[in-house]
């Protein structure tokens, strides 16, 4: 009889998982038709792999490691995320903006994810040349120091194999800033090895 009520009880089946991607243009899909960015692919990508986690893309153009920081409490209250990929510190290198400011925003965005529960990726970035060799270095040793620091993971440059390739041209919208259609599934295969470590 009591192997039998056993039976019947119901099997709570693990509670899907939920990526929060808090970025910048290069993850909000930037002068690309729907569906295209790197963050939609990853969807698919979910999917093909039989991952049952959904993806909230948070990511506004245009933002700053401020912007995210000043967000990034109401989007964990109301999405409950079990993983937070944040992208964005390029927007304050481009304006010029202190670089010990964007550390510790990101610094403060990473320990406010943590404490709500969240695994961590950070999505390291890296300026063009002409920024010069110690600012660049600096602007990208940082995202670094942050994840040592706070013990999350790291991808350490986001654009590999889109930026720093001979024909970078033909990865990019005719700004030059902004990763092209056919740049965003490298994108998602530089950030999948490192997010599917996170993911239960």
């Amino acid at each position: 009889m009591l192997a039998g009520l056993m039976l019947t009880l119901p099997v709570h089946s693990a509670a899907p998982e939920t990526i929060l991607v808090v970025g910048d243009s290069l993850s909000a899909e930037y002068g690309l038709k729907r569906g295209a960015g790197w963050v939609p692919l990853l969807e698919k990508q979910l999917a093909s792999e039989k991952k049952t986690a959904k993806v909230i893309n948070a990511s506004i153009s245009g933002d700053t490691t401020s912007g995210g920081r000043s967000r990034i409490g109401a989007l964990l209250a109301a999405h409950k995320p079990t993983v937070v990929v944040i992208e964005l510190g390029g927007n304050d290198a481009l304006r010029g903006l202190p670089l010990d400011m964007t550390e510790a925003n990101l610094t403060a965005m990473t320990r406010a994810a943590k404490k709500a529960g969240a695994k961590v990726l950070l999505l390291g970035m890296q300026v063009p040349p002409n920024y010069g060799g110690a600012y660049g270095a600096t602007f990208s040793n940082l995202f670094v120091k942050v994840a040592k620091a706070e013990k999350v993971a790291l991808l350490p440059f986001f654009l590999k194999g889109v930026a720093d390739v001979p024909d970078v041209a033909g990865q990019f919208q005719a700004d030059r800033i902004h990763p092209n259609e056919q740049a965003q599934p490298k994108m998602l295969a530089n950030v999948w090895p490192e997010l599917k470590k996170l993911l239960k």
